[in-house]
């Protein structure tokens, strides 16, 4: 084999692996802009939930204020027995 011809073959394979490589990276980049929408869908999806989930308790504290009042009372006063005997 020549010079000549081993270089080609050195070029051609430097060439195939950078080539390779390239798509890996192409690969890589496309699966993180997918997960990166994925996420930012699930978190718009969490964000709805949530304020839809506050508009209900507004709703219910409207509703029944004596009620919610005592939920209120007792949750903390649960909460204050709970974290005071630690």
């Amino acid at each position: 084999m020549t010079s000549t011809n081993r270089e080609n073959t050195a070029h051609q394979t430097v060439d195939h692996m950078a080539s390779g490589a390239h798509e890996a990276v192409n690969r890589f980049a496309e699966a993180t802009n997918n997960a990166t929408d994925n996420l930012e869908e699930k978190g718009q999806q969490v964000k709805e939930v949530q304020e839809q989930w506050f508009e209900n308790v507004r709703e219910y504290v409207r509703a029944n204020p004596g009620t919610s009042l005592g939920i209120a009372l007792a949750a903390g006063f649960l909460a204050s027995r709970i974290l005071s005997s630690r």
